[in-house]
């Protein structure tokens, strides 16, 4: 029998040692930097900004955390960083973890106050605006926010395109759609797709530039209107990806029954985000996920499949399933 050791507790406990660490380094633009040559130390330390006192210690750390590689005392990104830490590059998705390291590392700070009165914790209890409206009301802010969105986003995107059938469709509706990646994806993955992003004014220009790189303005539009205040546009499938959990119970259930009278007979409703595990020990980060619609939101929170399910059936839909994307995400399928 094994005995029991603290490493588990000690390596969570501290662990935003790490996060810090990886989240200094994106703000520095290391990887960036990187990306155009290896550099040795002494260099490293000159381009990036570093003293002299922290800069071996920074870099190797980042080493045995597995984001650089060194030889001699030369370092250079590992393939992963290269790909997603540059900011160079359109797989860029350092925008999330930019935020994270200005507002949510900050935030959750405070989450043991959270957690005892159920309030936000973020800059609603320091008096200024919530999330949504402090996002919107910018446009330079709300355009690296969507980027960073499609960043996260981009691998449950594709698979979504790949795993369901849009062959036996013709039009889609994504509300919310941030920069509009999953219906890009779904319309080049499948050309007998038209579509429709449905998100507030604000997000249209940004929308519409990136359907325009893909090369789909003539297939996929934007809508502007609040899910709030007008119904959602019919389709033959509606999509809603990392929306329901922004929101409380009787939201959740009012956007999916919005959602029910749009779709026509044998239309779907496909939902996906990092849906929980129906035992809820596994889904880590969709568990996290929820703790920090805590510390975001008013009432939001994340749910297990079967939650959904439910949720679905209640409005009315049948043929209800879960289907794994990657990682941590999950789609939930409904049929009218």
């Amino acid at each position: 029998m094994n005995q029991p050791s603290p490493e588990h507790i000690m390596h969570v406990g501290l662990g935003f040692w790490a996060s810090k660490t990886l989240l200094s380094a994106i703000e520095l633009q290391l990887f960036t930097e990187l990306a155009k040559q290896p550099l040795p130390l002494a260099d490293a330390t000159a381009r990036i900004g570093l003293h002299p006192r922290s800069s071996r210690d920074f870099l190797d750390t980042l080493v045995a955390l597995g984001f650089l590689e060194r030889k001699g005392d030369v370092y250079s990104n590992t393939q992963e960083t290269a790909l997603f830490l540059d900011k160079a590059k359109p797989s860029y998705i350092g925008g999330m973890l930019e935020m994270a390291n200005v507002r949510l590392y900050r935030h959750w700070g405070r989450l043991t106050e959270g957690l005892r009165t159920g309030e936000p914790q973020n800059e609603i209890l320091e008096g200024g605006d919530g999330t949504f409206d402090a996002l919107y009301s910018n446009p330079g802010r709300l355009r690296v926010f969507l980027r960073a969105m499609t960043g996260v986003s981009h691998g449950a995107n594709m698979a979504i395109a790949r795993k369901f059938p849009f062959s036996n469709y013709k039009s889609v509706v994504d509300v919310g759609p941030a920069q509009g990646d999953l219906i890009a994806q779904i319309a080049l993955a499948n050309p007998n797709i038209t579509g429709v992003g449905f998100d507030l004014p604000a997000v249209g220009p940004i929308f519409e530039d990136y359907i325009a790189e893909n090369g789909l303005k003539e297939r996929v539009k934007f809508q502007p209107g609040s899910f709030f205040d007008s119904p959602i546009p019919g389709a033959d499938i509606i999509t809603m990806g990392h929306i329901l959990h922004d929101w409380d119970l009787p939201t959740k259930k009012m956007l999916i029954g919005k959602a029910y009278e749009a779709l026509p007979k044998g239309g779907a409703l496909v939902v996906y985000e990092s849906i929980i595990d129906d035992d809820r020990r596994q889904n880590v980060f969709g568990l996290m996920m929820s703790l920090n619609m805590l510390i975001e939101t008013p009432g939001g929170f994340d749910y297990t499949g079967a939650d959904c399910i439910g949720w679905m059936q209640e409005a009315g839909f049948h043929s209800c399933r879960v289907e794994h994307l990657v990682g941590p995400d999950s789609m939930v399928v409904g049929i009218k």
